[in-house]
């Protein structure tokens, strides 16, 4: 279920912003994994799955950025190695596909850093014909979301889901058609669009908070 913008809702902070989407989560319980988007999705996921009762993991996707306009991403990469593409983006700036390649083998090296500083020796969660919900701090273009989608999907789920707090109308439209069930309390429908303007605090968050979110759903399941 979606609700659209009414101009009004704003999230204190992320783990508000987690416990509204428990609140109005309708999807599956049982057996269920939250995996957060590092590293906002660390703290809506926590609040989420504490709220749920439901196991919670990280799945490191990262954007794919162009050279010169490094804040401008032409895709994702996730930790499997797997791209998705912005067909769009690719289209206007034009890189070669050895470009590609470099700038993906350069993502994914971080990627893995990331996943090794945030799970250390920890494989990555079994999967396999689980009920698995993905959730980040908001959507923009989406690719890096679309990742973990792309991901996930060829690991035999039962189901997948997607809790985001707030996104643009287009990418939601978008998440929503890849998935077994979108929950997106803000779906905003003008331009300019930008995640933290629905926050008051929307700090840029470090590997340490999302390391002690981690440790601290590892001892609250026991």
């Amino acid at each position: 279920m979606v609700y659209r913008d009414s101009g009004l809702l704003r999230f204190i902070d992320r783990e508000a912003a987690g416990r509204e989407l428990a609140r109005r989560y309708e999807g599956r319980r049982q057996d269920l994994l939250i995996l957060g988007i590092p590293r906002g999705g660390l703290a809506v996921g926590m609040a989420l799955a504490q709220a749920l009762d439901a196991e919670l993991d990280v799945i490191v996707t990262r954007k794919l950025p162009v050279p010169w306009s490094p804040e401008l991403g032409f895709g994702a990469i996730a930790p499997d190695g797997s791209i998705s593409l912005n067909p769009e983006v690719l289209d206007v700036v034009g890189l070669r596909d050895n470009d590609i390649s470099e700038i993906a083998s350069e993502v994914l090296e971080e990627v893995k850093r990331r996943e090794q500083v945030y799970r250390g020796e920890r494989p990555f969660p079994g999967v396999a014909r689980r009920n698995v919900v993905i959730v980040d701090d908001g959507l923009a273009t989406g690719y890096t979301m679309i990742a973990a989608i792309n991901m996930l999907r060829n690991m035999e789920l039962a189901w997948l889901g997607v809790a985001i707090p707030v996104g643009p109308a287009d990418t939601v439209e978008t998440i929503r058609r890849m998935t077994d069930y979108l929950l997106c309390p803000i779906i905003a429908g003008g331009a300019p669009f930008a995640v933290a303007s629905y926050y008051e605090d929307f700090h840029d968050m470090n590997d340490a908070e999302v390391i002690d979110y981690l440790e601290r759903a590892r001892k609250a399941s026991g």
